[in-house]
């Protein structure tokens, strides 16, 4: 455990891919939640919406803070709106194909955050990177 421990303190790649999957699952949950809790009251697309605009603002901390060891800056900020602007229109527009292919709405979600991780890691990597590299 605690070779694993090291590990995800580490700032290689790998390690923080790690520390992007773990803050994922839980920005992931927090989307799915109120996603979930919200569809009882509204419909099924808005619903989705808040979920994600909720884990956005989660998500921001703790992607700055645990993923990439870092500190909030403008500049981060403004890449971090900028590639979930990206990682949001690409959830909309397969949440919208998995719908329209009869996917089951709860089943859904998760196909879809799914394929949406790797892009937004990819993305992230360069909003997140050091300057002296």
């Amino acid at each position: 455990m605690k070779a694993y421990t090291k590990y995800l303190n580490d700032n290689n790649k790998a390690a923080q891919f790690m520390r992007f999957i773990i803050n994922g699952i839980l920005a992931a949950a927090i989307h799915y939640a109120v996603y979930y809790l919200c569809q009882f009251f509204i419909e099924v697309n808005t619903s989705y919406a808040i979920g994600y605009i909720v884990s956005f603002i989660v998500n921001y901390f703790t992607t700055t803070y645990f993923t990439f060891r870092s500190q909030p800056t403008w500049k981060h900020f403004i890449g971090f709106c900028g590639s979930h602007g990206v990682n949001f229109g690409l959830h909309i527009l397969l949440f919208w194909c998995c719908m329209q292919l009869s996917v089951n709405r709860y089943i859904a979600p998760i196909i879809v955050m799914g394929i949406a991780m790797i892009v937004q890691f990819t993305i992230l990597r360069f909003v997140f990177k050091p300057k002296n590299h």
